[in-house]
């Protein structure tokens, strides 16, 4: 047996060390020259069912590159948990000196991927080579003491960006000196000191040095979207306390955006509230802090963010207030998630985003903002429409907006409407200004900065980089330039008319966002800064040659550069003297495969002893002396010190522009973000001529829903579509009880109404005739659908209650509340009693905007109680029979009136159910519809019956003969009655 798989099957079989409790190595240089280690938090990493299903299959058909086939026991078996990176190391006789700083960095960072810098390439070691070869489809094999595979260099930020796409913190070990200073340092024979330099998860790889920004995701197949870090923390309170059994405070941090969202809420025991963050901000990784209930780790294992698990607890340094993080407003709890994030942040050099000046911190809702809950935009179809794709969404249907940062801006709107009637009529009067502006030409204007902007990169990622310091120089050109032109060609429209005394733009808004666009200071400050640096240098990223030193600033790269120059000047004046030694006047500095300053002279021609051979061809022969070896090496440690210089002055840049103008630069990218979402308004609106701006009543009066000839937004585009009005008012009908067949239309109603409630208080002009509305406070919806959640230990009827309980308890006299089909999930009797409960209580307690849809005919009968407040509708339909069977023809129009039947059997026919099947069907509906018919006969007679009785005792008539004379005729008659 060869010596490799000897190594391989004792390995294998080896005891696991012992973990070691010495955490003072860092760097992997030396065990006793150790810098200081970061803080960070002790985590465990796990994923969940889902993802880890995804990754499996991501990478089994790789499986194939990790050993040949007549070598079957060339690595161990893979782990069943693939991103559990495993920490176990051989115990071999001797390690080299690389493996031991393999060693040393493992023990360091053990639930890390480690990438290691080794000349050219980077490695993979153990079991990190074994999981890296099985994502990146490369090869892994045996060297030494370890498995090991490796990358090219220059492909780095690829594979960074797989591994971090399949779940792994990954981490990157690069070499912290070069040759050149170490031919000039205490360790020659040393090998080359290595640290870890970055850290990249989902969360933080935008924002990371060297890998976030750049144009690489684009070629690879990166879509670049929002990767939020959400962080939950949560407290037990009173079961009794209305339904609620927790509190749990949430931060959620986008920190290549800037973008910080915190709340601290009560929630139940179906984490409606926490669902309904989740599906807002899609995190791509979870910190649970534990203690977790089994509630809140079910919901959250269910996505397929990377969670990890937060167990160490809290100091009280962890709260001590720095860099001005503004934690005062903020609750209790939310300020301790907060705190659990900057601790994460820390191991990542990230933390500082956490500061008021490098985000923008704000809730999760206001009282600026409609409520709306998970199943209101689940089932409203606001997101993602019914299979998960989005194409039907509502999302899909009105996003026009040019810009990723003015899409991510338009996501917030559209899922946090206004609830402030002054703040929807700026938008709305912004959006008509747009529109209308034939003789100021804002829309085109405004058109043409935003296309411009969508070729330049992500302004809003991009200074987000320059906060954190890891923006390249490219990216800070095209970014700090992009936003001056952008300004620049915005100002125009906000100068006065000095013929009318007005100015161009009337919408305050408007004007708002493009005065805080065009600021002076964004545009003079970027003048400052692109004068600094040299345009073509910061394109190519030539650090060497970025800074302009002539106006005397910089003094240290200028020194760096003369002392560069200087060493290139002392091996020209070598030149003339080897043209003298050779007498060969012509001779000069020759470069070949990048080897400079070499001496080419003929295969025949004579030189000094001492002089290098470098290499030769069949007339020629190059040559290094000596003397131009001593010159080159300090000419090559000359640059070595002018690109540190650099690098450092480059940081100092980074440093003084994010606190001279930072600030204003965010706040133009989010005006700019804002411009973008109101010309997606008008944008929308101008190519739907059937839309119209909606008229809010003031806060004061009734709330009320009119619209005039609604439609569907999705679905109104078809020439077909039916549009349906709708009248609903807080002093009269504020109840509509819907029936009619199955597939005729009644939810695409429902949708409709909510959805126009939706568009019209985000500012958006919106597909009816008119509407005339009441500002709402929230849409709460529990529309058909049987649906479970298995995985989360729910049930279909449970479900279904969970979502009617919510909507009894959060639900004002100024929201619109959608039921669909309540009490489907159990039986006839309980459904139609538990669906009846809940209209009373919806009518009686709550008195808001009610659409109710049920198949149950004896809802329609609350009428009686409350008849002023209810109305009874259904949509029309035609219906005929044809060769004995009944044909039916929807109307889709809603007209007063209740349908007595649901015609199941003809969508029984649509589904090709069986013939025979549908037959049967038919026979037993017709035979259940009798006996309903003959209990309603029967019941009718006793009750008349009981009437007449009644009459005849209250008449005072003593003559028996009379009373069952009369009785008997009522009897006879209603006997007549029930047989016909």
């Amino acid at each position: 047996m060869g010596k490799q798989k000897q190594q391989v099957i004792s390995r294998f079989f080896a005891p696991k060390p012992k973990p070691s409790t010495d955490d003072t190595t860092t760097s992997a240089c030396s065990p006793g020259n150790a810098p200081t280690p970061r803080p960070k938090a002790t985590a465990s990493v796990s994923f969940s069912p889902a993802k880890r299903l995804k990754i499996d299959e991501f990478n089994s058909h790789r499986d194939k590159h990790l050993q040949r086939d007549d070598e079957p026991s060339r690595r161990p078996e893979p782990c069943e948990d693939l991103p559990e990176v495993s920490t176990e190391t051989p115990n071999p006789t001797k390690y080299t000196p690389l493996e031991q700083q393999v060693v040393e960095l493992k023990r360091r960072y053990p639930d890390v991927l480690l990438m290691i810098e080794v000349g050219y390439k980077y490695r993979f070691f153990d079991q990190d080579a074994v999981n890296a070869a099985r994502v990146l489809g490369i090869f892994s094999h045996m060297d030494h003491n370890f498995f090991t595979a490796s990358i090219p260099s220059f492909r780095l930020n690829v594979h960074v960006r797989r591994l971090v796409n399949a779940g792994y913190k990954v981490g990157v070990v690069k070499q912290t000196e070069t040759a050149a200073i170490k031919a000039h340092g205490l360790n020659k024979s040393a090998p080359f000191c290595r640290g870890l330099s970055a850290l990249y998860t989902k969360a933080t790889l935008e924002a990371a040095e060297d890998l976030g920004g750049g144009m690489e995701e684009e070629e690879e197949g990166f879509m670049v979207s929002s990767n939020y870090l959400l962080c939950v923390v949560e407290k037990d309170v009173d079961c009794n306390n209305g339904g609620v059994d927790v509190r749990i405070g949430a931060v959620a941090v986008e920190i290549s955006a800037g973008d910080v969202v915190y709340d601290e809420f009560d929630d139940d025991f179906m984490r409606n509230r926490l669902e309904a963050v989740v599906l807002n901000y899609s995190p791509t990784e979870l910190l649970l802090v534990e203690p977790i209930s089994k509630q809140t780790e079910k919901l959250l294992s269910a996505s397929n963010a990377r969670i990890e698990r937060l167990a160490e607890e809290l100091n009280e340094a962890d709260f001590v207030q720095k860099d001005g993080i503004g934690v005062v407003a903020m609750p209790e709890l939310a300020v301790r998630a907060l705190a659990f994030v900057a601790r994460h942040l820390r191991q990542f050099g990230l933390e500082r985003i956490l500061c008021s000046s490098g985000a923008s911190f704000r809730p999760f809702s206001s009282a600026t903002e409609m409520n709306l809950s998970a199943n209101t935009l689940q089932q409203l179809e606001v997101l993602e429409d019914s299979d998960g794709s989005g194409m039907g969404s509502l999302l899909k249907c009105m996003d026009r907006t040019l810009t990723t940062f003015g899409s991510k801006t338009f996501r917030h709107w559209i899922t946090h409407p206004l609830c402030d009637r002054n703040m929807i009529c700026d938008r709305s009067d912004a959006v008509s200004e747009i529109m209308a502006s034939s003789d100021v030409k804002i829309h085109q204007v405004v058109s043409d900065v935003l296309v411009a902007l969508r070729k330049a990169p992500d302004i809003q990622r991009g200074i987000s980089r320059i906060f954190h310091r890891t923006a390249t120089t490219s990216e800070f050109a095209s970014v700090v330039e992009a936003i001056s032109v952008a300004g620049r060609r915005l100002r125009p429209l906000c100068n006065s008319d000095e013929e009318k005394k007005r100015p161009e733009v009337k919408s305050k808004l408007l004007r708002k966002l493009i005065l805080t666009a065009a600021s002076s200071a964004v545009t003079d400050a970027a003048s400052k800064f692109m004068s600094s640096i040299d345009r073509e240098a910061a394109d190519k990223r030539d650090f060497r040659n970025l800074f302009i030193t002539d106006n005397g600033n910089f003094d240290e790269v200028a020194s760096a550069r003369a002392r560069v120059n200087s060493a290139n000047e002392s091996l020209n004046r070598l030149l003339p003297l080897y043209r003298k030694q050779l007498r060969r006047t012509s001779l000069k500095f020759s470069t070949v495969a990048r080897v400079t300053h070499l001496i080419e002279v003929p295969s025949d021609a004579a030189v000094p002893s001492d002089w290098i051979k470098v290499s030769s061809t069949a007339r020629a022969v190059r040559y290094h002396p000596p003397q131009v070896l001593r010159g080159l090496d300090e000419l090559a440690l000359a640059n070595e010190e002018l690109v540190v210089v650099c690098r450092a002055a480059w940081d100092g840049f980074l440093r003084a522009f994010v606190e001279g103008c930072y600030s204003d630069f965010r706040a133009a990218v989010q005006a700019l973000a804002s411009l973008d979402c109101l010309h997606s308004l008008a944008v929308l609106s101008m190519t739907n001529k059937s839309y119209v701006r909606p008229v809010f009543v003031p806060d004061e009066e009734p709330v009320q829903i009119n619209i005039v000839s609604g439609r569907h937004p999705v679905m109104q585009q078809d020439d077909s579509f039916v549009p349906n009005d709708t009248n609903l008012h807080a002093e009269s009908e504020h109840c509509q009880i819907v029936t009619g067949p199955n597939m005729g239309g009644k939810s695409c109603y429902l949708r409709q109404v909510g959805l126009i409630s939706l568009m019209a208080q985000m500012g958006s002009f919106v597909p009816a005739s008119s509407a005339t509305l009441h500002v709402l406070d929230g849409i709460y919806t529990r529309m058909g659908g049987a649906s479970d959640r298995i995985h989360l230990g729910r049930s279909t009827f449970l479900e279904e209650l969970s979502e009617a309980s919510y909507i009894l308890r959060h639900c004002t006299s100024r929201s619109l509340v959608i039921v669909d089909e309540l009490g489907r999930g159990t039986s006839t009797h309980d459904g139609v009693s538990i669906a009846y409960a809940a209209l009373h209580y919806l009518l009686d307690r709550k008195r808001c905007m009610l659409l109710f849809v049920t198949h149950y005919p004896e809802i329609v009968e609350i009428r009686n109680e409350f008849p002023v407040r209810v109305g009874a509708y259904h949509v029309n339909y035609l219906t005929r029979v044809n060769q004995g069977e009944e044909d039916i023809t929807y109307l889709y129009k809603l007209v007063p009136g209740v349908s007595e039947r649901s015609y199941a059997f003809r969508v029984a026919q649509l589904a090709d159910l069986p013939s025979s099947c549908i037959g049967r069907g038919v026979e037993m509906s017709k035979k259940l519809e009798a006996e309903a018919r003959q209990r309603k006969v029967e019941k009718g007679c006793r009750d008349i019956l009981l009437l007449l009785n009644d009459a005849l005792s209250e008449e005072g008539d003593d003559d028996p003969e009379r009373l069952s004379l009369v009785r008997n005729l009522a009897i006879s008659m209603l006997l007549r009655i029930k047989t016909n």
